[in-house]
């Protein structure tokens, strides 16, 4: 019994590949997966056919509806410029809260500290 424990194993071990069977001389064999293969999600010349003509659909359905490359560039760098300013006068207005606090708080706390010196003395 202690030497069935102690013998090889039968089956591989989970880390080898399987011996690939031989394909029919009639079967196409799976293109290489490469790493460039798997990012794009298939050959880079189909893959650059596939978006020529979805390129082409939806640019003839963008000039239908008369809607220009360059507005579509104008409308992004419009919208990024807003937010950028949406940002920072959102900045200035909390700013200006804080300042017009401070002109009340930092002038309070300073007389507290001075009394609160006086007393220790």
């Amino acid at each position: 019994m202690s030497e069935d424990r102690n013998s090889a194993p039968k089956t591989p071990p989970h880390w080898t590949a399987p011996e690939q069977p031989p394909t029919p001389s009639g079967v196409r064999s799976r293109p290489q997966e490469t790493a460039l293969n798997r990012f794009l999600g298939g050959s880079p010349g189909g893959v650059f056919l596939r978006l020529l003509f979805v390129s082409l659909i939806v640019g003839a359905f963008l000039m239908w509806l008369d809607i220009r490359p360059l507005d579509i560039f104008r409308g992004i760098t419009d919208l990024v410029n807003r937010i950028w300013g949406l940002g920072f006068d959102a900045i200035r207005v909390v700013a200006d809260y804080i300042v017009a606090g401070a002109a009340i708080v930092v002038p309070v706390w300073l007389v507290l500290r001075l009394m609160n010196m006086r007393n220790l003395s």
